[in-house]
C-alpha cells in the first residue's frame, strides 16, 4: 500500500515522462462523475499525464470532451492504472491551469493533486496487465505526447 496522497515509485516511474517509446502501450482509465451522477470512464495514455513528483501530476485533455466538461465542473478524477503488478487507483483533486495560446496540441490543462492512493493486488492471482494499447502511427503519436508532456510542464 502507497502512502497516503502519494503515488509508488512504479508508477512514478511510468508516469515520469521519459522514455514514452517503451511506454507507449500502457494506457489507463481516467474516471470522473457526469452532471447526472452517473461514473464517466475513459482511457488516459501516458502523453497525455506527467509525474511532477509523488504527490503532483499535471493532465491534458481533449477540450469539449464529457471528461473534460466533468474535471472542470467537479475538480475530482480518479486515475486507474494496472501496472508493475498492482491495480493502482489515485484519486486526484484538480485545478485547471492557464490555456497556452502558443500550444501545438491545444489541450484542457490540470494539475491534479494525489488526495489518495490505494493499491490492489490479489494473494491468489498476479495482475499481468491492464489496458494494452498498439500506435497506429507511432512515430506521431510518441511526437505529439512529447510536445503535450513538454507544455505540461511549462
Amino acid at each position: 500500500m502507497a502512502e497516503q496522497g502519494q503515488i509508488s515509485y512504479a508508477l512514478f516511474e511510468l508516469l515520469n515522462g521519459l522514455n514514452l517509446e517503451s511506454k507507449q502501450h500502457e494506457a489507463m482509465m481516467l474516471l470522473t462523475v457526469t452532471e447526472d451522477h452517473w461514473p464517466h470512464t475513459a482511457m488516459i495514455s501516458v502523453g497525455e499525464v506527467v509525474a511532477l513528483n509523488p504527490h503532483l501530476l499535471r493532465l491534458a485533455l481533449w477540450p469539449g470532451t464529457q471528461t473534460t466538461r466533468n474535471m472542470i465542473r467537479s475538480g475530482q478524477a480518479t486515475l486507474v492504472a494496472f501496472y508493475a503488478g498492482s491495480a493502482h487507483y489515485v484519486r486526484l483533486r484538480l485545478s485547471r491551469l492557464a490555456e497556452l495560446p502558443e500550444a501545438r496540441h491545444p489541450r484542457e490543462r490540470f494539475a491534479a493533486e494525489v488526495m489518495s492512493v490505494r493499491e490492489d493486488t490479489a494473494k491468489y492471482a498476479e495482475i499481468d496487465s491492464g489496458v494494452r494499447i498498439t500506435l497506429k502511427e507511432p512515430s506521431d503519436v510518441l511526437q505529439r505526447w512529447r510536445e503535450t508532456i513538454q507544455e505540461l510542464l511549462e
